[in-house]
């Protein structure tokens, strides 16, 4: 898939993830812990989680849940992705909007990316993750892309239907705002 000069300055511009609202919370060395992993497009590492660990007063579950959530992030995607398959069968198809094959591929890496963002969240205890700006662009992208925003919320949804079965009716009940402040976000696209 041959991208555009301005789908490429969209791509760098889509950053979704905000820790401005953080400094309140926490320090300097913290959210740079955080900004990091998202400058690498990386989850939080166990050696980042323990470093977080020691350095606030954060209660390690959330933390513990974030892990957890990267862990079985394979197996998450993976659901939420037969999911969208299975309710768009034609998606991925000669004249689909997944297709060709790389086109599925970067909507799948979408989840991924969607999924460690949530784990950002988790992890900070903050459900105000997202930066409006990187969201604008993103939504931008996916309009100059024609990425079918049906399919994507669907994932999204699927992703938290999936995200949340590792976890106890309490916990599902404490962490469905990070899924559904993102869920929330995309659905305005």
């Amino acid at each position: 898939m041959q991208l555009t000069e301005r789908a490429k300055e969209l791509i760098t511009k889509s950053r979704i993830v905000s820790f401005a609202n953080w400094k309140d919370v926490y320090s300097d060395e913290i959210i740079a812990i955080f900004q990091v992993a998202d400058d690498q497009g990386r989850y939080l590492t166990d050696e980042d989680l323990e470093k977080i660990k020691t350095l606030t007063s954060e209660p390690a579950l959330s933390l513990e849940q974030a892990q957890l959530l990267r862990d079985e992030a394979p197996d998450i995607i993976a659901k939420a992705r037969q999911k969208v398959l299975d309710t768009f069968p034609n998606i991925t198809k000669p004249r689909g909007d997944l297709y060709p094959p790389d086109r599925a591929e970067a909507c799948w890496r979408d989840y991924w990316h969607f999924l460690r963002c949530i784990t950002y969240g988790i992890a900070a205890n903050q459900t105000e993750y997202t930066s409006q700006e990187g969201l604008d662009n993103m939504q931008l992208l996916y309009q100059e892309l024609r990425v079918p925003l049906e399919a994507m919320v669907l994932g999204l949804e699927q992703l938290k239907v999936f995200g949340l079965q590792k976890f106890s009716e309490e916990e599902q009940a404490n962490l469905s705002p990070y899924f559904d402040h993102l869920i929330s976000e995309m659905k305005q696209f």
